[in-house]
C-alpha cells in the first residue's frame, strides 16, 4: 500500500513538471515572451540554471564512462548532479509546445500576418517596458552598452536577415544564440531568430519536419526526411553548442557586469521593434498589399493584446516573488 501511496506524489510532482515544461516552451516559442521568464513564475529558475551549468565536459565524461559495468555507478551518480530526471521531463514539456505552437504560428505567420506580428509588437514593447525597471542607466559604460544594443538590434532588424540567408552554418549558430538567450528572464529566443531574419525559417523547417516525420511512420519515403532532418539536427547541434559556451557567457556577464549587461540586452529589445514591422512588411508586399489605416488598426490592437499577456505574466510573477 506504501508503495503505491509513494508512487502517485512522485507521478503527479513529474507531470507538474512536464507542464511547467509546456509553459515554458510555449513562450520560447513566441518572440517577446521568455521561457525564463516562466521559469522564474512556476518556481523552477534557480534549479534549472543550476542544472544547466552542471553540464561540464567532465560529467558527459563520467556518464559515458558507464558503458563499462566497473563505472555505472559514478555514471549514475554524474547524472544525479546533473538533476537529468528534471532537465529530461522539463525538456520533454519544452520540445512538445514548441513544436505544437511553431505549427499553429507558421500557419498564422502565412495567413494572418498583419495581427500575428501586431502580437509580437506588443510581447517585445512590454517586456522592454517591464525590463527597463530593472535598468539604470546613470554612468557612461551603461548608457554606452544601451545605445549598443539598440544599434546592434536596430541594424540587424532590417539588413541581417537577408545578409545572412539560411545556411547551415547560420542555423548553427542561431541555435546557439537562440538557447543562450532562452534561459534568461526576459530574453526569448525566439525574439532573437525574428532579429536574425531565422525565425520564420526554422518555425517552417520545424513543422515541415514533423509532418514528414509522421508521413514516414505512416509508410512514406525515409529519404524525405533528410533535408529538414539536416537543419533541425543543425539547430540542435548549434543549441547544445550555445548550451555549452555562450550561455554561460551571459550568465559571467550578468554576475560580473550586471547592469551593463541589462542595458545592453533590454535595449536590444527595444531596437529589436523595427523585426515585427519589417517583416510585416514584406509579407504584405508578398500579397500585393500595402499598409492602411485599417490593417494598422488591425495591428495595434493586436499589439494590445500582446502586451497586456505580458503584463499580466509580470504581475503574476511581482505576486509571487518573496
Amino acid at each position: 500500500m506504501s508503495t503505491h501511496t509513494d508512487e502517485r506524489p512522485a507521478l503527479l510532482s513529474w507531470l507538474v513538471l512536464y507542464l511547467k515544461g509546456v509553459c515554458m516552451g510555449a513562450a520560447d516559442a513566441v518572440p517577446g515572451v521568455s521561457g525564463g521568464t516562466i521559469a522564474l513564475v512556476t518556481g523552477i529558475y534557480e534549479r534549472l540554471i543550476s542544472a544547466v551549468t552542471a553540464i561540464t565536459p567532465e560529467r558527459i565524461r563520467r556518464v559515458l564512462s558507464g558503458l563499462s559495468p566497473k563505472h555505472r555507478s559514478d555514471a549514475v551518480a554524474a547524472l544525479r548532479e546533473i538533476d537529468v530526471g528534471f532537465l529530461v521531463v522539463l525538456g520533454a514539456g519544452i520540445v512538445t509546445a514548441i513544436i505544437t505552437v511553431t505549427r499553429v504560428l507558421t500557419v498564422a505567420i502565412d495567413q494572418q500576418p498583419v495581427p500575428t506580428f501586431g502580437f509580437f509588437f506588443g510581447l517585445i514593447a512590454a517586456s522592454a517596458v517591464v525590463l527597463y525597471a530593472q535598468v539604470s542607466l546613470d554612468s557612461p559604460r551603461q548608457l554606452v552598452a544601451a545605445v549598443a544594443g539598440f544599434t546592434v538590434a536596430f541594424v540587424a532588424s532590417g539588413t541581417v536577415g537577408t545578409a545572412l540567408g539560411n545556411s547551415l552554418p547560420v542555423t548553427v549558430v542561431a541555435g546557439a544564440i537562440a538557447v543562450s538567450a532562452m534561459i534568461l528572464p526576459g530574453i526569448s529566443g525566439s525574439l532573437l531568430l525574428l532579429l536574425l531574419g531565422q525565425y520564420e525559417y526554422m518555425t517552417g523547417t520545424l513543422s515541415e519536419f514533423v509532418d514528414t516525420l509522421i508521413d514516414v511512420a505512416m509508410g512514406g519515403p525515409t529519404s524525405s526526411l533528410v533535408e529538414p532532418g539536416t537543419i533541425v539536427v543543425a539547430f540542435i547541434a548549434g543549441a547544445l553548442v550555445g548550451l555549452f559556451t555562450i550561455a554561460h557567457v551571459v550568465r559571467w556577464a550578468l554576475e560580473h557586469y550586471r547592469r551593463e549587461t541589462l542595458a545592453f540586452l533590454v535595449s536590444l529589445i527595444v531596437g529589436a521593434l523595427r523585426a515585427p514591422v519589417v517583416k510585416t512588411s514584406e509579407k504584405l508586399g508578398e500579397l500585393g498589399q500595402t499598409w492602411s489605416v485599417e490593417l494598422f488598426g488591425i495591428f495595434a490592437l493586436a499589439a494590445l493584446g500582446g502586451a497586456i499577456l505580458v503584463l499580466l505574466v509580470d504581475r503574476y510573477t511581482m505576486v509571487i516573488e518573496p
